[in-house]
């Protein structure tokens, strides 16, 4: 097993956080099994067992936005800080995704200059929806106009569509729900321009790219057809130049499809922990170690884009 891999795909649930989002009714969130314990200690053993170098934190779904634009500025700040705190504790070992709070634009701005100018975060983390503004919304412009400023990794995770009570059919929505989200906010991003319009932004697509390399095709052809679509959208460049991380069932379907879509330096390792339980993480790492020619090239390949995404977390 390596033991050098970066996860830019990790989650963590500060005590302020935990209780906001019981407080809101998302003890369960998505329809998930549980709103899984986790402190920084136990953090890092499972990354110690299973080779991980480094950790890129981030909160999860639902987010930190419950309804009220100042309880959600005031939340951000807190895990923000959280999250700073941690790395100053590990330094070594934890990087962070901050959070913002969107749709309040105003908030959100706000919280990046903060974040960058004051705790030095490695970028942000943005859910493909909040209260049913999507990525791409042009309401959302002034913001991704601000994070291409400062050349944002931006790392994009699913949460539970407005429709879940429809379409989720009683599961679990990360089951199916969540691939369908992530591909719905990356193809308005798309097609809305906002990936073309912003190219200091690196975009990280969540679990292999979700349904995106199966529809990429589709979606490029309906592009012709659509009036409010610039004719100049070119979607497979605009998917091939996001990256992608590995978290989930990558193998031993998932990838091959997506290295039809981008290259192998775009993909990056992501646990998903700890909402994927430690002994499937480790399940998940091993096949990736094995996977590739020569076996264990693909995790390698991985480290290695990671490093180079995340200078700071190379040193």
């Amino acid at each position: 097993m390596s033991a050098d891999r970066i996860d830019v795909h990790a989650h963590y649930l500060p005590d302020a956080y935990r209780a906001a989002a019981e407080a809101a009714g998302h003890s369960m969130p998505d329809g998930f099994f549980e709103l899984p314990s986790w402190d920084a200690r136990r953090h890092l053993d499972v990354m110690d067992r299973l080779g991980i170098a480094v950790s890129l934190l981030s909160i999860s779904s639902p987010g930190i936005h419950f309804g009220d634009d100042d309880q959600a500025r005031a939340l951000a700040r807190e895990v923000n800080e959280t999250g700073r705190r941690t790395i100053d504790a590990h330094p070594d070992r934890f990087g962070l995704l901050a959070s913002l709070p969107l749709p309040d634009v105003a908030g959100a701005i706000e919280e990046i200059t903060y974040c960058y100018d004051v705790l030095g975060v490695d970028g942000v983390t943005l859910l493909t929806h909040v209260g049913g503004t999507y990525l791409g919304d042009p309401a959302l412009e002034p913001v991704f106009d601000e994070l291409d400023r400062r050349h944002a990794r931006v790392f994009i995770h699913p949460t539970s569509p407005v429709c879940w009570e429809h379409t989720a059919l009683g599961r679990p929505r990360p089951m199916l729900e969540f691939f369908f989200e992530t591909t719905r906010a990356v193809v308005n991003l798309v097609l809305n321009g906002t990936i073309a319009r912003h190219p200091n932004i690196e975009v990280i697509v969540p679990h292999a790219g979700a349904t995106l390399p199966v529809v990429a095709d589709r979606i490029a052809a309906f592009t012709f057809a659509l009036t409010d679509v610039d004719p100049s959208t070119d979607v497979y460049a605009d998917l091939a130049r996001l990256h992608y991380d590995l978290a989930g069932f990558a193998l031993p379907r998932q990838l091959d499809a997506l290295l039809e879509l981008t290259a192998a330096d775009h993909l990056h390792y992501g646990s998903d922990y700890p909402f994927t339980p430690d002994g499937v993480v480790e399940l998940l790492a091993q096949q990736l170690d094995a996977a590739g020619d020569p076996p264990g090239s693909v995790m390698a390949t991985a480290t290695d884009n990671t490093r180079r995404l995340f200078p700071r977390l190379g040193r």
